[in-house]
């Protein structure tokens, strides 16, 4: 029944939803990106997990300052981490996403003009661009959310962590929030072909910000490795430990 309705009423909601979203983006980003770019996602991924009737639930909301930037770290478990993240971090931020997204249709041009971060690796030009976009964006509260390990999980366990994040923490001296994801994997495994959605609960779990201390590669390495630790230990035991993903 619950594939049924999923077919039937859950994906023409979503995808009416997610043109419209996009639309609003694209069209509100030209006036006021630091709105446009944030509630209309926001709206758009409760909207996604409420009517596919996902159980949702956040932990430590008081960790964090509203008044200050950060750097957002996350294991990368499945697609609705962006749900669960979009719909119920609660803070103004913009992604960091690879910049071959910027092709996906229509969503990809919303996401340019909400002005998500798009990493380019070209070269060093191009990598101090980024991180002059970031500078510029990371202000008056608003915050960065990156998946460290650069893809999903084919298995529900953590991958690697890529230092990029961690640098341009270090660079902007902002403290970096580990958070930790459980429950995507069970909610749409990652899998080739049609994959249907299950309905299981998600947890948010919102950690206390790691501040810099020097601005060094030592301190990077030790806010990625503490963000590391940190995060996995919210993961539940079937997912605790580090599986190598393939897609790295």
């Amino acid at each position: 029944m619950y594939r049924l309705y999923q077919l039937l009423i859950a994906l023409p909601v979503i995808l009416v939803a997610t043109f419209l979203t996009s639309v609003v983006t694209i069209i509100g980003g030209l006036f006021n990106a630091h709105i446009f770019g944030y509630y209309p996602g926001k709206i758009w991924s409760k909207v996604i997990c409420r009517v596919l009737l996902l159980p949702i639930h956040v932990e430590g909301r008081e960790n964090i300052d509203s008044r200050q930037s950060y750097v957002f770290v996350a294991n990368h478990q499945g697609p609705f981490d962006i749900f669960l993240i979009y719909g119920y971090l609660g803070r103004n931020f913009k992604w960091m996403m690879k910049k071959s997204l910027r092709k996906v249709p229509l969503v990809g041009y919303a996401c340019v003009k909400a002005r998500h971060i798009f990493v380019d690796k070209s070269g060093p030009k191009a990598v101090k661009q980024t991180i002059d976009h970031a500078r510029h964006t990371l202000q008056g509260g608003t915050s960065l959310v990156v998946f460290p390990e650069g893809s999903r999980s084919f298995t529900g366990h953590m991958g690697l962590f890529r230092k990029g994040a961690f640098q341009l923490a270090d660079e902007l001296q902002l403290p970096v929030v580990p958070l930790t994801i459980d429950g995507s994997f069970d909610v749409l495994t990652r899998m080739a072909g049609i994959n249907f959605v299950h309905r299981h609960p998600m947890r948010l779990v919102i950690h206390k910000p790691i501040y810099p201390t020097s601005h060094s590669p030592e301190d990077i390495r030790h806010t990625m490795d503490e963000s590391y630790r940190v995060i996995m230990s919210a993961l539940p035991e079937k997912y605790q430990g580090y599986v190598k993903n393939e897609d790295q």
